[in-house]
């Protein structure tokens, strides 16, 4: 299966706000681990918590993990600006779709953001919203995880 996610960008700084609130969209969900932040960190880095907040009183907000671990889900709770849903088992798009309804948003009107293709992009194209694939924000992941994020890619056609 090839994927082509709307927009493919180098991290989630390049995100162009402007442009997403201009094709109207009122919905930005985003993975957790390597898009927002450093995997299993625990913490936002200074930049992210500054970057979140030149967008997020323009639109809905959720952090939306495939994260089972209850209590780093809830420990991200309290030092994300918005909402965060763990368990959220994407690529199936049912706890996203659920999310949009609790906000009253169409698919439509959402975008989702993430780092794998594989599970974001793909369980935001199965909802019927827009899709963007960044890289990691951890410049310096390991070995088998850059090996693992280029064959997910593989599966993108331009």
């Amino acid at each position: 299966m090839f994927l082509k996610p709307d927009y493919n960008l180098k991290n989630i700084y390049e995100i162009d706000f402007a442009k997403l609130k201009e094709q109207g969209i009122k919905c930005l969900m985003f993975d957790l681990d390597s898009t927002v932040m450093v995997s299993k960190s625990s913490s936002f880095l200074p930049e992210t918590v500054e970057w979140f907040n030149t967008f997020i009183k323009d639109f809905e907000v959720a952090i939306i993990s495939n994260n089972k671990n209850d209590k780093y889900i809830e420990e991200a709770s309290k030092i994300a600006p918005c909402r965060v849903i763990g368990r959220a088992d994407k690529p199936n798009p049912k706890v996203m779709r659920s999310y949009l309804e609790s906000v009253g948003v169409e698919p439509c009107c959402a975008v989702m953001v993430g780092d794998r293709p594989l599970t974001d992009i793909l369980a935001g194209k199965l909802l019927g919203c827009k899709t963007i694939l960044v890289g990691s924000i951890n410049p310096k992941e390991n070995l088998p995880t850059k090996f693992v994020r280029a064959l997910e890619r593989s599966t993108i056609r331009g």
